[in-house]
């Protein structure tokens, strides 16, 4: 009998462990601050760690290798009193591409909005109905931005639960004395990132996010010609949404997550693949034109 219960609870105890869904590697950065307690920044750290990787974000459950990896680089650059920071908050996700040991980089994002309290040894506690610690809203936010990113690559718009989650934090906090949640204080932040997903008008977006990953680069390891030649279909999605409104939020966090994968990809393909790729992502991401000139040129890995 002890041993039917040992094991009944080693099932169920597994189930705990490996049902939340991140694995989040945190790091707060404390060197500006001088004179500061750096323990508090370790413990901060710590905090930060568990809130986003022993927190349950969804219903489903996940073994350790379908955990979601993900970073966050905290900068504190601004102290002004005992328990309050400001600073920026880098959110990085990767995913791995199917039957290889490549990972992409879905995802990467520098909000310079990051405002916070923190009091050392106290709980962070979410609340999803209120704007009352900006800190745990920020996390909460970026950890449903994570899962709509992730679950947009495997399925058509299968992030919109957590988008939604995530836009609901930002309307929940349209109150709040911080920056990064209103539509009047920047083009480029929290408030527009979640909008630009959501608007149907830029729905193609979110079509490339699907096609690219999935159809793409997880075909590339058996069918490289296809796969990259479904990479660059994707890429269409983009010139629409692009010639839509050339100066959308999601668009530069797109290429701040693929340009140089795209310079990999496309360097190896056929020269009027080459010539049809350049012309989009000229139009598109100027501002990377020195990097996406190695694609003429023919540079491989």
């Amino acid at each position: 009998m002890k041993r039917l219960i040992a094991i009944i609870f080693g099932i169920l105890f597994s189930g705990f462990l490996f049902a939340q869904e991140l694995r989040c590697n945190v790091t707060v950065s404390a060197q500006k601050l001088q004179g500061a307690n750096r323990q508090l920044f370790r413990t901060m750290q710590a905090d930060i760690y568990e809130f986003m990787n022993n927190r349950k974000w969804t219903e489903h459950i996940y073994q350790y290798d379908e955990k979601i990896r993900c970073n966050i680089l905290i900068r504190l650059e601004e102290q002004f009193s005992a328990d309050e920071f400001k600073g920026s908050i880098q959110v990085q996700l990767t995913r791995p591409v199917f039957n290889s040991s490549y990972e992409t980089t879905v995802l990467n994002i520098k909000d310079n909005d990051f405002h916070c309290r923190y009091v050392e040894f106290q709980p962070l506690e979410f609340n999803e109905t209120s704007n009352r610690d900006n800190l745990t809203n920020i996390l909460a936010f970026y950890a449903y931005i994570i899962l709509g990113f992730d679950y947009d690559t495997f399925s058509p718009e299968g992030g919109t639960p957590y988008f939604e989650k995530a836009q609901a934090i930002v309307n929940n906090s349209q109150n709040a004395r911080e920056k990064g949640w209103k539509a009047f204080e920047s083009e480029r932040n929290r408030y527009w990132l979640i909008e630009n997903v959501l608007n149907k008008s830029y729905s193609d977006f979110r079509s490339c996010m699907y096609s690219y990953h999935r159809l793409g680069l997880d075909m590339m390891t058996e069918r490289q010609e296809e796969g990259r030649a479904v990479i660059a279909e994707s890429l269409r999605d983009i010139q629409k949404v692009f010639r839509r409104r050339p100066s959308l939020y999601i668009l530069q966090m797109f290429f701040d997550a693929k340009a140089d994968e795209l310079v990999n990809v496309f360097s190896k393909s056929f020269p009027d693949e080459r010539n049809r790729i350049m012309a989009v992502l000229n139009e598109v991401d100027p501002s990377n034109g020195n990097k996406y000139q190695k694609i003429a040129e023919n540079e491989g890995f």
